[in-house]
């Protein structure tokens, strides 16, 4: 218990710094006129991320939830692929990398890196993330309301996103950055 509540408080620490790296791009993007989008959703999104870190360690130590290494350490893999995947897409957007839908007019959509692929890799790592964290440990409920709850957050996310994106001029979109 006490290494998986370390695995948790990891995570929890990198959240942190994706939030700090976040705010800095967002100064820099409304330094260039960028728009925010999907302001209402924001507060859903970072109570549903909170919620898993509470809930991975909350389940364990409520319901004696067993350390299953078969399990265990697949998981880990996969989240250990799912922080490299959302690291790429951080280093990859740069400075318009954000937790928060804001696009700075005039720059062309990104597609290099994780973007030649999937239009939103990011979603891909959280996804992965939100079934693998809580299932180190055998955290499975965590990891099914977790899942459902993040369907519907990213549906409207998601929507939000390519509405805002599409506001980006054709001519532009074609370009890589």
């Amino acid at each position: 218990m006490i290494w998986y509540g370390l695995l948790v408080a990891a995570v929890a620490a990198e959240r942190v710094g994706e939030l700090f790296v976040a705010r800095r791009n967002e100064r820099w993007s409304l330094a260039r006129g960028a728009v925010e989008a999907g302001r209402g959703h924001y507060p859903a999104m970072v109570a549903l991320h909170t919620g898993l870190l509470v809930g991975c360690p909350a389940e364990v130590w409520l319901a004696d939830r067993p350390f299953v290494p078969a399990l265990a350490w697949p998981m880990v893999a996969v989240l250990a692929g799912a922080q490299a995947l959302r690291w790429w897409c951080i280093v990859t957007l740069g400075s318009r990398w954000n937790t928060r839908v804001i696009v700075v007019p005039g720059l062309p959509l990104v597609a290099r890196g994780p973007y030649r692929v999937l239009r939103h890799p990011n979603y891909v790592a959280v996804v992965a993330e939100g079934v693998a964290l809580p299932l180190v440990h055998t955290a499975w409920v965590t990891a099914i309301v977790f899942t459902l709850a993040n369907a519907a957050v990213l549906t409207v996310r998601i929507r939000c996103e390519n509405r805002a994106l599409a506001a980006v001029p054709a001519s532009l979109t074609s370009a890589a950055a």
